[in-house]
């Protein structure tokens, strides 16, 4: 078996999160987890990161609507035992269940910041700089 010199997720990781990923959005879905600030904030999780030993899920999530983003991460911090206990029986074919740990997505508002900088007036002004040139 050859290895590759690739930097990143092997594909185990890959497929082993994507699971996890599936099955804690399913679990925030029913509400299964007692805490005020959940229940009342939609949470999306867009990524679950494994550690290469699969011992570790970083789950990125967004919490839609709510006032405070970095104070829904810390409730689901302060959950995490919990939700490890309750993803067991989605994830019994896993050797191990994963501890979990949750951060804040941003990837979204880095979508936004660079789309507001490609429509700003100066680059528009730059790229019709490019097209008369090109002419």
């Amino acid at each position: 078996m050859s290895h590759s010199s690739k930097p990143g997720p092997s594909q185990r990781m890959l497929r082993v999160g994507e699971q996890v990923r599936h099955a804690l959005a399913e679990m925030l879905q029913r509400g299964e987890i007692r805490d005020d600030l959940i229940e009342t904030t939609v949470v999306s999780v867009s990524e679950v990161r494994m550690s290469p030993d699969l011992k570790i899920a970083t789950a990125f999530v967004a919490p839609l609507g709510a006032k405070d983003d970095d104070a829904v991460v810390a409730a689901l911090n302060r959950n995490a035992r919990f939700i490890r206990g309750r993803m067991s029986p989605a994830l019994r074919q896993m050797k191990y269940m994963p501890e979990f740990r949750f951060r804040l997505d941003t990837s979204y508002d880095n979508f936004q910041k660079i789309n507001e900088l490609l429509h700003s007036p100066e680059v528009a002004r730059d790229l019709g700089h490019d097209d008369e040139g090109e002419k």
